[in-house]
């Protein structure tokens, strides 16, 4: 039960004067200009900013404060007054950076002018932007079209990504990687299999309405904290919360509501999780078939007795195929099978299954816990069976919530940044621009990466984000991007991907969504998708951090014109004075998403897009959803071995994705470092192992390449035995980059076979 689970390393519950003195901290490092408190009071808001940060939803009926924790945190971080100017390269050679570390590259503030590598000097030195557009042009058009990526990071909004894409296409290729390959990529292929859809169900109004929600492998309270408030509320009109997750997350333990003073006075806490199972990593799928187990059970008993059935038996008949097979999975396997795999006693899932079977509308909510493994679509299938199997898909107060991360990583696939062309209306681009895209699937991340090691990529072009610190086999691809003919970052900080400058190498600072942002027709606004589908307007307010920034989608513009042969309907000056017309393209592209687009942008809560599954209209090849049968009970492409070990890549209450704001990580009670392995008492006894002692970690992945992260310090924490834990991004240099999802190709990063070096 929530009220026994042991968290003794955390320093409070989620939320609360915890939180509010994070916020102060960061507040204090970056002295933003006092107008950020003025940014943060219009976050999420109709006619605001959508924050910078995650794709939580926007509420239409919001909260005065309608920021959390780490929304904030991105914002304060954008609008720093610390600048990174070109002065800051007379005393700095890049290779010299590259022994800083990611919060002290952070530190350096805003970038201010369009940069290029000289590699004589080894730093970057100022150029106009005409310059810098002509050079990047030059290469562009000397290379190969298939040998260039376009990868996207999920920060742009909807009208700069739906140009970079045309970009790309007009350029000749499909090579359109985006950061969900590395998160939720197994989400997109996975659900689309199974319900034929590539996004989740549920909207704001399911949550209100839920009677229990099933949490695998998400952190709210550090990923997505404006989450907890619908969740406390659903706690106090009754709702019941059972978590899967190998890792206390506090988020899901307590909550203390930072917008309620009787709470905030009092310490109040909400309880979160009623049940709290400790999976072992890997072992969702045979947690999830225990579920299963008991619900088939529990029907089985109202059948006997002549009740009204568990099962949701219509449900199943008309919308739903493969459900004999699957059950015949479920009654064949032992719970002594589902113990092994899970880790979890049988008890335990029963006590869960209890509430599942108790519940009319049920949500389930997951995150990378889930997508990030080699069976991670196994995951997926597994966590549909579950709600098929009582029809909690299309109806009200139920459905599947995958929680997505960076602030429009959804949308950007929505517009056509997608490297798979069945995704992409081609047929609409070669009517309205009068050139043919090209019909071959482009690369994902994993084989851009391969492709970067076999000298196939020749360079990438990145609009944000930071790929060479986020992709796995890290060691290899710092020496590989370097060899790169043109690598071109579009960013407003600077971070290790700028510390392996190709042959030719640009760094393009481009305005953050907080700030204002003025074109030929007068100030602009953009817009963004969240993780329930809903598409919301934003309008920046404050000063550029320097006169020399460009948008995003004029920086595109840009390259576009510098690199494309002269067509008439490539209209890039145009569109950049105005996003108006950019959305009337999207529109035309996407008619059934984006109808009166540019006047519905700002409805409050922002207006939906739709979802078919959620109408219960399955655009699967069998026109049914689909019940998975597992092939194995476990999501791994190895077995246990004595000194292997299940590693789970971990972010910071003081960080997001690769950007990190500090060193307190005040959940899991580490402070002042981010050099540790967390492990269970019992490892570290079967180890010999002692608090504080400094181990590598070793890849066990098989191949014969050494990967390794040492200086580790071991740190007990509350964890299945054979799983540990230490940061992401730091520990990608131990994942290999053939351990993949099997479907989707998503890093498997929730469980990197390791061993132990002292």
């Amino acid at each position: 039960m929530a009220d026994t689970i042991q968290n003794p390393e955390s320093k409070g519950p989620a939320g609360g004067w915890g939180s509010l003195k994070s916020i102060a901290r960061i507040y204090r490092d970056n002295h933003p200009p006092a107008s950020a408190l003025h940014t943060l009071l219009r976050q999420n808001k109709p006619g605001g900013v959508m924050c910078v940060s995650c794709a939580w939803p926007k509420p239409a009926n919001y909260h005065p404060f309608e920021f959390c924790e780490n929304g904030a945190k991105a914002t304060i971080s954008d609008l720093t007054s610390a600048r990174c100017t070109p002065d800051f390269w007379n005393d700095h050679a890049v290779g010299e950076l590259r022994e800083w570390k990611d919060y002290d590259l952070e530190q350096t503030g805003r970038l201010t002018h369009p940069m290029r590598y000289d590699a004589n000097a080894d730093r970057y030195v100022e150029v106009t932007w005409d310059e810098a557009f002509e050079g990047i042009g030059n290469v562009l058009k000397s290379l190969p079209r298939e040998s260039v990526v376009f990868y996207a990071s999920g920060h742009a909004g909807l009208e700069a990504s739906y140009l970079y894409a045309l970009l790309a296409r007009a350029y000749g290729n499909n090579n359109l990687p985006q950061s969900s390959n590395m998160c939720h990529e197994t989400t997109s292929v996975g659900l689309t299999k199974v319900i034929g859809s590539p996004v989740g169900t549920v909207t704001w109004d399911d949550l209100e309405q839920a009677d229990a929600f099933f949490f695998f492998g998400q952190n709210p309270g550090s990923n997505s904290p404006r989450f907890l408030h619908p969740l406390q509320d659903a706690k106090n009109r009754g709702s019941r919360i059972v978590t899967f997750n190998p890792v206390v997350e506090q988020g899901l333990v307590s909550f203390v509501n930072p917008q309620n003073p009787v709470d905030m006075l009092t310490g109040h806490e909400t309880k979160i999780s009623d049940e709290y199972l400790q999976v072992q990593s890997g072992g969702d799928i045979a947690a999830i078939l225990g579920l299963c187990k008991v619900v088939i059970e529990a029907d089985d008993a109202a059948i006997a007795r002549t009740d009204k059935r568990v099962l949701d038996v219509d449900f199943i008949t008309k919308h739903t195929k493969g459900f004999d097979r699957f059950i015949e999975l479920v009654r064949a396997t032992p719970w002594s099978e589902i113990e092994r795999e899970s880790g979890l006693a049988e008890s335990a899932l029963r006590r869960a299954g209890e509430i599942y079977v108790t519940s009319e509308r049920v949500i389930a909510v997951y995150g990378m816990g889930l997508t990030q493994h080699v069976q991670g679509s196994l995951n997926i299938g597994m966590l549909v069976n579950l709600l098929l199997l009582r029809g909690n898909i299309g109806r009200a107060g139920a459905g599947c919530c995958p929680v997505r991360g960076h602030s429009n990583v959804q949308g950007q696939r929505t517009v056509g940044i997608a490297e798979k062309t069945e995704l992409v209306p081609l047929d609409k681009l070669r009517q309205l621009f009068d050139f043919d895209p090209p019909t071959q699937d482009g690369t994902t991340i994993v084989d851009a990466v391969k492709g970067l090691m076999n000298g196939r990529i020749k360079a990438t072009i990145s609009l944000g984000g930071n790929l060479l610190r986020a992709v796995p086999d890290q060691m290899e691809m710092e020496r590989v991007w370097a060899g790169q003919d043109l690598t071109v970052l579009i960013s407003t900080k600077l971070n290790r991907s700028h510390l392996f400058p190709g042959k030719h190498a640009y760094i393009l600072p481009c305005l953050s969504r907080l700030e204002e942002d003025v074109q030929a027709s007068g100030v602009q606004a953009v817009t963004s998708e969240d993780s329930f589908s809903h598409i919301s307007g934003s309008i920046g307010k404050r000063r550029p951090a320097s006169p020399h920034l460009k948008s995003e989608l004029a920086i595109i513009s840009g390259i576009a014109m510098a690199t494309l042969d002269p067509n008439p309907k490539l209209r890039w000056q145009e569109w950049t004075a105005d996003y108006r017309l950019v959305r009337d393209l999207i529109e035309y592209t996407y008619p059934d998403d984006f109808k009166d687009y540019n006047a519905r942008m700002f409805e409050p809560g922002g207006f939906y897009r739709g979802n078919d599954a959620r109408s219960r209209i399955w655009n699967t090849p069998e026109k049914k959803a689909v019940f998975t049968t597992p092939s194995q009970l476990n999501a791994l492409s190895f077995a246990d071995a004595e000194g292997r070990y299940r590693l789970v890549t971990l972010r910071s209450n003081d960080q997001f994705n690769t950007t990190i704001y500090g060193y307190s990580d005040r959940f899991r009670g580490i402070e002042g470092t981010r050099d540790v392995v967390l492990m269970s008492e019992t490892d570290m006894r079967a180890e010999g192992l002692e608090e504080g002692q400094v181990v590598t970690l070793v890849s066990d992945f098989g191949d014969g390449v050494r990967r390794a992260l040492a200086g580790l310090a071991v740190r007990m924490h509350n964890l299945p035995r054979g799983t540990i834990g230490t940061y992401y991004p730091e520990a990608n240099v131990l994942n290999a980059i053939d351990h993949f999802d099997e479907l989707s190709k998503t890093p498997a990063s929730k469980a990197i076979p390791v061993t132990i070096e002292t």
